[in-house]
C-alpha cells in the first residue's frame, strides 16, 4: 500500500507497479538501484508544484522496504541538485549517490588545474559507491569554503574501499571510504551555492519523508498482528488499543506536518535557503528552519513509533518474522542520520532571534 500523503486512492492507485517492483527487488540492490535510474528521471523535484507527491514517493517506497527508501532517495536526490545547478537531463545519466559527510582523517580537495577541476583526497559514508555510477560530491576549495562537484566514480583515479560494515540495520547498505586521485570534476554553482540553496533544506525534508514511511510501515505491521490475533479469539486490551491510538495520533500528525510543508514549499514561502527570514518582507520562517523542525518532528515519531510496537510486540516477531525484524532494524539505523539535540540546539539558537512561526 503507497503511504497517502497529498494524492487520492485513483492517484494512489497509479504507483501500484512501481511499488510491486520494489517488493520484488528487496535485497537485491542492483536491480533497485537499475529501478531508481528508470524512474528517476520522471519522478517530481522539490520545489516544482509537486513536492508533496515526490515525498509520497519517498514515503511509499520507504514503506516497502525501508532499504529501499535508502536506495531511492539519494539518487533522486542528487538528480534535483543537478537540476537546480542546471545540468541538462543529458548529463544526469546513470544512477547517482550524494556525498556530503565528513569525516576525522579524511579529507577531500578541489583544485584548479588549468581550465579544470581535480579532486584528490578521501571522502567517508560514501553509500554504495562502488555500485554507482556518479555522484555529487562535497570538497574543499581553494578559497577554504566547501562546494559540490559532479564526479564520474568509474574513473580510474576512484578507488573504493571495502567497508568495515558490521550494522544489523541497512545490512546491504554499506558505506565506505572513497579515494580521490586527479579525478575530474564538473562544478556546480559556486563555492557557497550547495549549502545556501534552498534545495539543500527541502533535500533533507526529503529523508525525513522516507523515515515517516518506514515508521508507517511499522505501524502496519503492528495493526495487522493484532487483527490477526483478534481472528485467533485474542481481542486485544487496552493497552494495545492505546498503544495503536497513539501510533496513529502521531503518524496522523507528521503526516499532514509534511503535507502542510510542501505546500509552503511549492508556494514559495521556503526559498530563502539557509538565511534567516526577512522581517521586511513579513516572512517568519527560513527553510533550513523550517527542515530542522521537520526532521525532528518525524524523528521523534518514528522513535516513539518504533519503541511503541517493540515494547507491544515483544521479542517474538523479531526473532521469527524476517520482515519485521529487517524494517525495525533497517529504521533504527536510517533515522539515526538525524543529529537529535544537536539540531535541535541548531534550531533553538534560530529561534532565538525570532526566526519562528509563533
Amino acid at each position: 500500500m503507497p503511504v497517502r500523503l497529498v494524492s487520492a486512492d485513483a492517484e494512489l492507485a497509479r504507483w501500484g507497479s512501481l511499488l510491486d517492483s520494489v517488493a520484488a527487488a528487496a535485497g537485491d540492490v542492483p536491480v533497485l538501484l537499475a529501478v531508481a535510474g528508470k524512474v528517476g528521471s520522471d519522478w517530481p523535484k522539490p520545489g516544482d508544484g509537486q513536492t508533496g507527491r515526490l515525498w509520497e514517493l519517498l514515503a511509499s517506497v520507504a514503506g516497502v522496504d525501508v532499504a529501499a527508501g535508502r536506495v531511492f532517495e539519494p539518487h533522486l536526490d542528487a538528480q534535483a541538485i543537478l537540476a537546480q545547478a542546471g545540468v541538462v537531463p543529458e548529463e544526469r545519466g546513470g544512477v547517482w549517490g550524494v556525498f556530503a559527510a565528513e569525516g576525522p582523517g579524511t579529507r577531500l580537495e578541489a583544485k584548479r588545474d588549468g581550465e579544470g577541476i581535480l579532486l584528490s583526497g578521501a571522502k567517508p559514508w560514501c553509500s554504495l559507491a562502488p555500485l554507482l555510477d556518479r555522484a555529487v560530491i562535497t570538497a574543499h576549495t581553494e578559497t577554504g569554503e566547501r562546494a559540490a562537484f559532479a564526479v564520474d566514480l568509474r574513473h580510474p583515479g576512484v578507488t573504493c574501499e571495502d567497508p568495515v560494515w558490521v550494522a544489523r540495520g541497512l545490512r546491504e547498505i554499506p558505506s565506505g571510504t572513497v579515494h580521490f586521485d586527479q579525478v575530474p570534476a564538473l562544478p556546480l554553482g559556486g563555492d557557497d551555492w550547495y549549502f545556501s540553496r534552498p534545495g539543500f533544506a527541502w533535500g533533507g525534508m526529503g529523508v525525513a519523508a522516507c523515515w515517516l514511511g518506514g515508521a508507517v510501515a511499522v505501524a502496519r505491521d503492528y495493526k495487522e498482528s493484532l487483527a490477526a490475533a483478534a481472528e485467533r479469539g485474542r481481542e486485544p486490551d487496552q493497552i494495545a488499543l492505546a498503544a495503536l491510538g497513539e501510533t496513529d495520533r502521531i503518524l496522523t500528525s507528521a503526516l499532514q506536518y509534511l503535507a502542510r510543508t510542501a505546500e509552503l514549499i511549492d508556494g514559495g514561502a521556503l526559498s530563502d535557503g539557509g538565511a534567516l527570514p526577512d522581517r521586511t518582507t513579513g516572512a517568519d520562517r527560513s527553510a533550513w528552519s523550517e527542515a530542522l523542525r521537520v526532521r525532528g518532528t518525524v524523528a521523534a515519531a518514528v522513535e516513539r513509533v518504533l519503541s511503541l510496537v517493540g515494547q507491544n510486540r515483544g521479542p517474538a516477531p523479531l526473532v521469527f518474522d524476517e520482515p519485521y525484524a529487517k524494517r525495525m532494524a533497517d529504521l533504527a539505523l536510517y533515522v539515526r542520520q538525524h543529529h537529535a539535540m544537536r539540531d535541535d540546539a541548531q534550531l533553538g539558537k534560530r529561534t532565538l532571534t525570532g526566526d519562528h512561526p509563533w
